[in-house]
Formats: C-alpha cells, structure tokens, sequence
C-alpha cells in the first residue's frame, strides 16, 4: 500500500476529525480512508485516532505523528507544484476558506473567470463565520474581512470594504430616525461578534470622532443573520456594504446616519509564512485582487 496515500488519508482524517469528510475531500470512500488509516496504525503498532460512535480525535501518538507529516507532505505537493508549474499550467488542489456570506456571494462571483480558464484546478472551499487555524488545517489561503487577528500570517489587501448602518423602514418608523450617533444608545443595536470590539461603534464628523457603547440585545458572527434580522425590524445593523446591498437597493433597508462616517474593513488574503507561494494560489490572489478592485 503507497506509504504517501495512507499519510495523506490519515491527515484528511485529523484535519476534518471525520472519516466520511476525509473520503469526501481526498474522492475516495470512507471503507478505502478507514483501510488506509487501520493499515498505517499496523505498520507503526500503535493507535493514532480515538474513535467513538460520535467522533474521531488524535491520540497524543497522533498529534505528534501528525506535526511530522505535515511539512514532508507539503514539500512533495510544492515539488509536484513546481513541475505543473514549469510545464505551464495552473493545475491541482486550492484548499480556500471564506466567511460564509462573502464566499457564497461575491467571492463566488470572483471565482467563476478564474476556475473557468484553469480547469486543471481542483478548488476546496470551506465557508464559515468561523476563525480557521490554516496550518493546522491544511489551507493555502483565507479570505478575510477586518481587523487582522493572526499576525502570524502574511496578509496581502485586496479591496476596502465600508460598514453600512442601516435598519428597515417598519423598524425606524415605530422606534425613530436617530440624528446623532448617541441616538443609537436608546436603540436596539444588532451587533457582529466577530469583531473586536463588539458593542462599541465609532463614527467621524467634521473631524470629531464619536465612540458609543452599545446595550446590544442581540448578536451574531454571521454578517448574512443581521441582515436578515435587520430586515425582519429587529433593530438596527452596522454590516458589511456586500451583506446588506440589495436589501438597500429595494428599499427593505434604509441607511441610518448617512452624514457620519463608520470604519471601513478591509478584505485580505491571508497564507501561512512557512508555506511556499505557489505559482497556482499566487495567481488566484492576483485574480481577486483585480476582481475586486472594479
């Protein structure tokens, strides 16, 4: 049995703590996984998962078995990289991880040109509202939007993207129009968790920063959920300008405080230092970057 399939198999297995997800994301099923991991454990004599009914987790064996896999597996897929590479072709796997609105909106739409003029490529993409650990993961790329929270990873800007306070309009004709930024400390404020600073909003006039603490009674890591909730007259938003632009452009949403500004988050691609910069997943970021900027 090839030495380099059943690593391959064992790490898909620890990186997504499923034998069924490790088949999905190597195309095999989840008996040849199963078969690959049971036949390394028997070479090695020892146990690298603990199984139950309900889920798999690495051995402490497993844990340090799977630190030393990693950077051999990596150099193999950098050598296969460079030799595609050299033969002109953008070809093999992209593993991409996105928040979950941006990824099924505009980076979907971003992707489309790129995947249909390299179909060599192979694209995994992951989306969730959730911080994903790259390395230990196994991605080549993260797209994120806000404040940079790893600064252990090289990030490279691809576009700024404005907060937009807004609210429906059955929500500010029951509750009012605020007029000032300290309004909003009598309203009902729908609030993102993934940020920072949670219940604090900053705004600029004229040169004047204000800076309100917010009684927030709901919030979510989904800039998608506070759109909906917005728009269901729960409250008032501050999101993303791409979460909330067609709720805007149909009048389901109404911008709040139009005359201040709001901070504007940007959007990176983020890789890991310790990784080469393939040919492949530069000349995605490179695409992105060019997508976006329109």
């Amino acid at each position: 049995m090839d030495k380099i399939e059943t690593i391959r198999a064992f790490m898909a297995v620890a990186q997504e703590n499923s034998f069924t997800a490790a088949g999905r994301r190597l195309g095999i099923s989840t008996k040849l996984v199963s078969k690959y991991v049971r036949h390394l454990e028997s070479e090695l004599q020892t146990q690298l998962f603990n199984r139950t009914t309900r889920s798999v987790s690495l051995t402490d064996v497993g844990s340090a078995y799977l630190e030393r896999c990693r950077p051999v597996l990596e150099q193999l897929d950098e050598l296969d990289s460079l030799v595609r590479e050299r033969q002109g072709a953008l070809a093999g796997p992209i593993r991409l991880t996105a928040p979950t609105g941006f990824g099924s909106t505009r980076l979907s739409q971003a992707l489309a040109p790129f995947l249909r003029q390299h179909q060599e490529l192979e694209l995994d993409m992951k989306l969730t509202d959730n911080r994903v650990a790259l390395v230990e993961e196994g991605f080549d790329l993260a797209i994120r939007i806000g404040a940079l929270r790893d600064s252990t990873l090289i990030a490279r800007k691809l576009v700024d993207m404005p907060l937009v306070l807004c609210a429906s309009p059955d929500y500010l004709e029951g509750h009012g129009r605020p007029q000032h930024p300290r309004a909003l400390t009598t309203h009902v404020c729908l609030t993102d968790s993934n940020q920072l600073e949670v219940n604090v909003w900053r705004f600029r006039s004229n040169d004047e920063e204000h800076v309100i603490r917010l009684n927030g009674a709901v919030q979510t890591n989904s800039p998608g959920a506070l759109t909906q909730l917005a728009i269901g007259g729960l409250g008032i938003t501050r999101s993303p300008f791409y979460a909330v632009e067609e709720a805007l452009e149909n009048g389901r949403l109404e911008r709040v405080l139009p005359d201040y500004q709001t901070d504007v988050f940007a959007v990176y691609a983020l890789y890991p230092p310790n990784r080469h910069l393939t040919r492949k997943v530069r000349a995605l970021i490179d695409h992105l970057a060019g997508e976006f900027g329109r």
